[in-house]
């Protein structure tokens, strides 16, 4: 004879009870992660806020930095052009003194003397000579103010004294030592007599 087992059903645990509570549970978690949601979006856009005014600060900077090393840049380029067109300042200011005794020598001479042929090779090779210096200075920017004839300029001429003239007052009508320009600056200021009205 074959026995033959009853099953048994088996009974479902999980009561309505348990159910609803899990069910609950599940409700409240959800919510809580709802709820949770709004305070993150909030705290993301201030973030987002907070990174942009960071940006712009940043960008700010970087445009002064950028304005800044021009600067900077453009300073330094002037700087080595000066030194290059300036260079032989120094030289140049030392060298006019022996482009004054050269003037005054040939000024000093009268005409009986230029007209002399024991000294006229001489006269000619000082005028030889100083030619040749003003061709250098003319080379290297070095070139003569004017000033006999013109009005006193204080920027490239240096009063000495006031000579009584028929002039307007304040023209020059002496030269006492040649200025000179070194391209767009002032080697050394011309000295000068001015006019004055006579009493």
């Amino acid at each position: 004879m074959t026995d033959i087992k009853k099953e048994t059903p088996v009974e479902d645990t999980a009561t309505p009870d348990n159910s609803s509570n899990e069910q609950a549970r599940n409700g409240a978690e959800t919510e809580q992660q709802l709820g949770e949601g709004e305070p993150t979006a909030e705290a993301g856009q201030d973030e987002a806020a907070k990174l942009a005014e960071q940006l712009a600060a940043t960008q700010q900077d970087l445009l002064y930095a950028r304005a800044e090393t021009q600067n900077v840049r453009r300073r330094a380029e002037k700087e080595v052009a000066d030194a290059h067109a300036y260079a032989a300042t120094k030289f140049a200011r030392d060298i006019l003194s022996v482009a004054d005794n050269l003037g005054r020598a040939l000024a000093s001479l009268t005409e009986e003397q230029r007209a002399n042929e024991a000294i006229k090779p001489l006269v000619t090779g000082l005028e030889a000579t100083e030619r040749e210096l003003m061709s250098v200075f003319e080379r290297h920017g070095i070139t003569r103010i004017a000033a006999i004839g013109l009005p006193l300029d204080p920027n490239q001429h240096q009063a000495m004294m006031e000579i009584p003239s028929d002039k307007e007052a304040g023209t020059i009508v002496q030269e006492m030592q040649a200025g000179y320009m070194i391209k767009d600056r002032l080697l050394r200021p011309a000295m000068v007599g001015v006019a004055k009205k006579a009493d």
